[in-house]
C-alpha cells in the first residue's frame, strides 16, 4: 500500500499496526516514529514529535488501546 502523505485521522490498520511496532516492540521515540512514517508514507513533518504523538496516539486508539499506558507510554 503506497500512501502520498499520512495523515494522523486517516491512518489504516495496517499503518496502526506499523506504527505501533515501531514504538512498542522497536521502542523508537515520537520523533523517531514520525521520521519513519515520513519516509515510509510521504509528510513534510519528518521527525517532529507531535506528529510522531498524534500518529501514536491515532494508532493505539485505532487499535483499541489506551496510548497513555503500557505498551505506548
Amino acid at each position: 500500500m503506497t500512501h502520498n502523505t499520512v495523515d494522523p485521522a486517516t491512518i489504516t490498520p495496517e499503518m496502526a499496526i506499523q506504527i505501533r511496532r515501531w514504538r512498542c516492540e522497536e521502542d523508537y521515540s515520537w520523533r523517531a516514529v514520525a521520521q519513519a512514517a515520513s519516509e515510509l508514507w510521504g509528510s513534510e513533518w519528518g521527525s517532529h514529535q507531535f506528529f510522531g504523538e498524534d500518529l501514536c496516539v491515532a494508532a493505539a486508539r485505532l487499535l483499541g488501546e489506551n496510548p497513555g499506558r503500557e505498551p505506548w507510554n
